[in-house]
């Protein structure tokens, strides 16, 4: 019969250190966070073997006395809590009192600490969990923790690390991690002897952009949002700059890096209408709150945390990067975050192309009359009739030429970010000049995002605006749609839909939405009725309200082998950059794509 005792301490150690330090990378972390809650601003760390045969961290904190240094190494020891309250208040990275004790009961650990006051430090040392007397030592103030043969004793721990390079590479994620939390203390590493990493005190942007690379800044904007108590900083990257791995997706809540799945549901529904398939975002987003707010104490390595208000900050952090990608307008800066734009007030370009009577020959010209700033130019009449004579792209490209030679500096000042259309490729892509070179926007995936986001912004101000049709389009149904089309109609004359019943096996659509109106109306109600059948009218409107108006805008996005004149290319330019998240279209897709003189003069050997 089993007789129950209680467990030698350092059984109990070596226990701890399975859940704590499962690998070297997570000794790192801990000795790491030491530091920092140590007050160093200078943390240096020395690796060998991946960290198995060695792994150093010395800073330049506060230090720990003599009479404490075999307390330091004791199991739920520490000086960053005492009470509940401060349990329920975690200000600190560490808390729990034994990642030392843990470390130490399964390697050969030394301490060495100086306070500033003392003449020298002292140093103690653990072999396998036998402590030794405190002896002098010398260093600066601070402390360093340097740990040998990690898993030693513990063999069937040790078999399952893995190879040094990968255990390195762990460390590297490790380090990375600490060091885009603490941008204002500056970070040493060296693996075998060569420096990995070398990180001055820098900025939060610096600091990111040193640790994921210049490539990273470029392709992201900058995030800074505050709300009751909470607030979110950080940069997001840009959809077109996706990835096919989650290996650049950084998230800290008061400077711990986590992992939670509240805040990593929140950033991809955020992206949810803007990234293709199953690519992956790439962000650093620091969010601060007050402690009591968050529960840390979730698990022994404080990776994973509870909110006390999950859905208020779902929907904070879902907001605020939604925020800041909807200023990805199409040529756009990404150095900082505009101001959302705003939608135009058309349903689309196929709406506002009368009232931009744009010629080709002189395009800005055409701008100086449309907004009254007429400087010796053709007469808007002039230009109008240009505009409307039908041209070919070979007298297309030739006036367009003739029009950049004459006063070209002066024109380059305003022209639009996006240009001014040149031509037509097979019917997909609009071709346009700026004054970086070629544009090439693919038409059907640019003017799908434009309704979109007008077919959302007319919801999001409680209905979508309906246009009765003239004739209304009957067709045959299942009986079930008949009954949703009668069940829903509120909800579907909030969408812009006006759809009744004939008879039991019929439907009638009186009335589609104003942006749609030149979309094929059964299949649209179809699609929409479908929809309401499958997830229940609360639920799409609710949480599939975007994939539905998606659907519905592209019913209506202008097809492919669709010919239009120079006026609607140039429309859609303008609407394109008035348009939030016109960079990607419904489903992530990009939509344009910038093609440099540079480029181009590289491609056909110009200046060689």
């Amino acid at each position: 019969m089993a007789v129950i005792h209680i467990l030698p301490d350092l059984l109990i150690n070596q226990i701890a250190a399975g859940e704590v330090i499962e690998r070297p990378a997570a000794a790192l972390k801990e000795l790491l966070e030491n530091s920092l809650d140590a007050g160093a601003h200078e943390i240096s760390v020395q690796l060998a073997s991946g960290g198995a045969k060695l792994l150093k961290v010395s800073d330049d904190g506060i230090g720990i006395s003599k009479d404490e240094l075999p307390l330091a190494l004791a199991r739920h020891a520490t000086s960053k809590i005492s009470t509940l309250d401060d349990l329920e208040c975690i200000a600190s990275l560490g808390f729990r009192g034994e990642a030392l004790a843990s470390i130490a009961a399964v390697s050969n650990l030394t301490l060495t600490s100086r306070q500033g006051e003392e003449k020298h430090a002292w140093a103690i040392a653990v072999a396998g969990g036998t402590l030794a007397t405190p002896a002098p030592a010398a260093r600066d103030a601070g402390t360093s923790v340097e740990v040998h043969d990690l898993y030693f004793n513990t063999p069937a721990r040790r078999k399952f690390l893995k190879s040094e390079t990968t255990e390195y590479a762990h460390c590297d994620e490790t380090f990375k991690r600490i060091a885009l939390a603490r941008p204002a203390v500056a970070f040493l590493m060296q693996h075998n002897g060569r420096a990995q990493w070398h990180l001055k005190a820098q900025t939060a942007a610096q600091r990111i952009s040193a640790v994921l690379g210049d490539d990273f800044e470029a392709a992201a904007v900058a995030l800074d949002a505050a709300s009751a108590g909470l607030r979110l900083a950080g940069m997001c990257g840009l959809p077109a700059a996706a990835r096919n791995a989650r290996n650049a997706q950084y998230c800290f809540v008061n400077g711990r890096f986590v992992r939670d799945k509240v805040l990593s549901h929140a950033i991809r529904q955020a992206y949810a209408d803007v990234l293709h398939n199953d690519r992956h975002p790439a962000y650093v987003l620091f969010l601060n709150m007050d402690p009591a707010r968050v529960d840390v104490n979730v698990h022994p390595t404080k990776s994973e945390v509870r909110f006390r208000d999950t859905q208020a900050i779902h929907q904070f952090v879902f907001h605020a990067v939604s925020r800041a990608l909807s200023g990805t307008v199409a040529g756009a800066t990404t150095d900082i975050i505009p101001e959302p734009a705003q939608r135009t007030s058309s349903p689309g370009f196929m709406a506002t192309q009368h009232r931009m009577p744009l010629g080709v020959a002189q395009p800005r010209a055409a701008y100086d009359v449309l907004f009254g700033r007429e400087q010796s130019r053709p007469a808007a009449a002039e230009l109008t009739a240009r505009a409307q004579t039908p041209t070919t792209a070979a007298e297309t490209m030739a006036t367009a030429t003739a029009g950049a030679d004459a006063n070209t500096d002066a024109a380059q000042a305003d022209i639009p970010v996006l240009g001014y259309a040149l031509a037509q490729l097979h019917g997909i892509y609009v071709l346009a000049q700026n004054e970086h070179g070629l544009v090439i926007v693919d038409m059907h995936a640019a003017h799908e995002r434009i309704v979109y986001e007008h077919l959302k912004n007319q919801l999001d101000t409680d209905r979508i605006t309906m246009q009765p049709l003239l004739i209304p389009v009957v067709f045959n149904a299942e009986r079930i749609d008949v009954a949703t089309a009668e069940e829903h109609a509120e909800v579907l004359a909030r969408m812009g839909f006006e759809i009744a019943a004939l008879s039991p096996t019929a439907i009638a659509v009186r009335g589609v939405p104003l942006a749609l109106k030149d979309a094929d109306a059964g299949e649209l109600a179809r699609d929409v009725l479908s929809d309401i059948r499958e997830f229940g009218a609360g639920h799409v409107l609710i949480e599939r309200q975007n994939e539905l108006l998606s659907t519905m805008a592209c019913h209506t996005a202008v097809r492919a082998n669709r010919k239009l004149s120079v006026p609607e290319m140039n429309a859609l330019l303008r609407d394109m950059e008035a348009t939030e998240r016109s960079g990607q279209c419904n489903h992530g897709r990009p939509t344009w794509h910038q093609i440099s003189v540079a480029e181009l003069d590289k491609l056909f050997l110009r200046g060689r």
